[in-house]
């Protein structure tokens, strides 16, 4: 599968796909999160996180534009890494700070406001759209590697029709 959409009525249903995601994922995966604020990215993330093992707060690197999370998925030690790029000032400034080293075959990289480093970016895996439409949030996800088709593919997400 290279394309899902959805509706997602209520914040359960953007906790509910998190969690969906968290089971297909693997390292070395890269998605980028768009939508507007409040759109729900960093929700996703959290109820990602949480269903991949992780105990502790989440929150979102708005002010230190990265925050990593040693998770265990199938025995195996796995870095992920939540980018939340908002407040960078330009594409170098990703560059400066080192963050490319973190777009490897071990590393889930999950990225916020992506558009705002295009130019030094890796690209993605899956693209994942967020839009807020009355009291819930329309999403679409879009595969553009083999790796993120076959993340689609392990999908197991059933929304609240």
């Amino acid at each position: 599968m290279q394309h899902f959409t959805a509706h997602l009525h209520e914040e359960a249903g953007t906790l509910a796909l998190g969690a969906a995601l968290a089971r297909a994922v693997q390292p070395g995966l890269t998605i980028y999160l768009h939508g507007d604020l409040g759109a729900g990215k960093t929700a996703l993330t959290r109820a990602m996180l949480h269903a991949m093992g992780h105990d502790g707060h989440v929150k979102s690197p708005t002010y230190t534009l990265a925050e990593p999370y040693a998770i265990d998925i199938d025995g195996q030690n796995v870095n992920v890494i939540h980018f939340d790029l908002y407040r960078m000032a330009s594409a170098e400034e990703f560059l400066d700070a080192g963050f490319r080293e973190y777009f490897n075959h071990q590393t889930i990289c999950i990225v916020e406001w992506p558009e705002k480093a295009d130019a030094v970016l890796p690209p993605p895996d899956i693209n994942i759209s967020l839009t807020v439409v009355g009291e819930g949030r329309d999403v679409e996800l879009q595969a553009s590697s083999d790796q993120g088709v076959e993340c689609l593919n392990r999908l197991k997400f059933a929304p609240n029709l």
